[in-house]
């Protein structure tokens, strides 16, 4: 498997700890051109601000520090000199775990007194290799792992084997638990998002909903590459309708046309009768239609809109999901299909203004779609996903 053809998909949730407004973990990521990805989860020392102060500072030092290069060992100083020392438990800084992607062809893990990485190989628990090193009297483990399709990673803070700890379990929920939990749930295909989504449920369900301390999951999954096209709104000129669509049909992947005009142009362009429907699955957003070629055709501005909401939600707490993740409307397969199918998505974008649109009374013009193209397109970047835009 050529590394080229592989890609890293990252999630991340957190919860806080009860009572606290600000979580005690953070998570960076850190993604360069050259297929190399560096995520860090720190969890700094208790909870509240200070907690997320220190975690905030070591993940954003040694991400930054990591992505450019430098050795461990200077992360690690640069850390130790950098933050202050907590007078109580005379400690530095917060705990981490390190995972570097080189080239999307190997792994190499970095992990200082947080629960010890989980990775699953062909749905089953992997027990790789750690190397001890000792780097300004701290315990360090490092780790160099060949990736294969499929491989998942699972980091996690010391709150998530610390749920249920005296309320369902004596001594917290055990690796070995948290294992099997995450074994049968991979192997239904989920995305690294609603994976980490899942596992931090559980916990804070475990914890009944009042977290004895914050919890985070930060996983990795590795996953052949998945092109994926959306066109949106005819070309500003007539003359470059068959340009545009024959840009757009060349590419390789899946076919997503939004708008009304815009599914006519195609459905001429491709020779094929364009078939409505009148099936509404969601009483706010308008129904999907048909063309033959195309894997998905919907309305435009208003579906897109939507997609927007749930791609901000995807960001965050990700409760959504249980309307997007099962819904036939335009909007929630459109998220299904940007959010967890693909990882390249190129969009064609028309610059045509249409008519109807310039009517007072309707809250739609020109800008709004412009602006709603550039926000989801930043969305689905910060989901780690490659986008090309062109404008028509």
């Amino acid at each position: 498997m050529k590394a080229q053809v592989l890609c890293a998909e990252i999630g991340y949730k957190s919860i806080n700890h009860v009572g606290e407004q600000l979580c005690g973990d953070h998570v960076d990521v850190i993604a360069r051109d050259d297929d190399s990805t560096v995520v860090v989860l720190a969890d700094g020392l208790g909870s509240g601000v200070k907690a997320s102060i220190l975690s905030t500072l070591t993940s954003k030092i040694i991400s930054t520090m990591m992505a450019e290069g430098l050795p461990i060992e200077e992360c690690v100083s640069t850390i130790a000199a950098t933050l202050p020392v907590c007078s109580v438990r005379g400690v530095a800084y917060s705990t981490f775990t390190i995972i570097q992607i080189h080239n999307n062809s190997y792994a190499e893990i970095f992990q200082y007194d947080n629960p010890h990485v989980i990775m699953l190989r062909n749905g089953k628990n992997y027990p790789y290799q750690m190397r001890e090193m000792n780097i300004d009297g701290k315990q360090i483990y490092r780790s160099y792992i060949k990736l294969e399709e499929d491989d998942i990673f699972i980091a996690m803070s010391d709150g998530c084997p610390h749920a249920g700890l005296g309320l369902v379990y004596n001594y917290g929920w055990k690796r070995e638990d948290i294992i099997d939990f995450m074994e049968t749930i991979s192997v239904a295909g989920y995305t690294a998002k609603t994976l980490s989504t899942m596992l931090i449920d559980e916990c804070d369900g475990l914890y009944g909903g009042k977290p004895g301390d914050d919890a985070t999951a930060a996983i990795i999954k590795i996953r052949r590459r998945e092109p994926m096209n959306i066109l949106f709104g005819p070309p500003a000129k007539r003359d470059d309708n068959d340009r545009m669509m024959s840009l757009f049909f060349a590419k390789q992947g899946k076919h997503i046309v939004c708008g009304g005009t815009t599914s006519t142009v195609a459905a001429r362009y491709l020779g094929k009768p364009l078939k409505a429907s009148l099936n509404f699955e969601a009483s706010d957003i308008p129904p999907i239609a048909e063309i033959e070629g195309v894997d998905l055709v919907t309305e435009g501005v208003i579906t897109v809109n939507r997609v927007l909401e749930y791609a901000r939600d995807y960001l965050g707490e990700n409760k959504f999901y249980d309307t997007w993740g099962f819904k036939r409307d335009g909007a929630s397969l459109i998220s299904r299909m940007l959010f967890e199918e693909a990882t390249d998505i190129n969009f064609y974008v028309g610059r045509a203004i249409n008519p109807a649109h310039q009517n007072p009374d309707l809250p739609i013009n020109f800008n709004i779609k412009m602006n709603l193209v550039e926000e989801l397109s930043a969305c689905l970047k910060q989901m780690g996903k490659r986008i090309n835009v062109s404008y028509f």
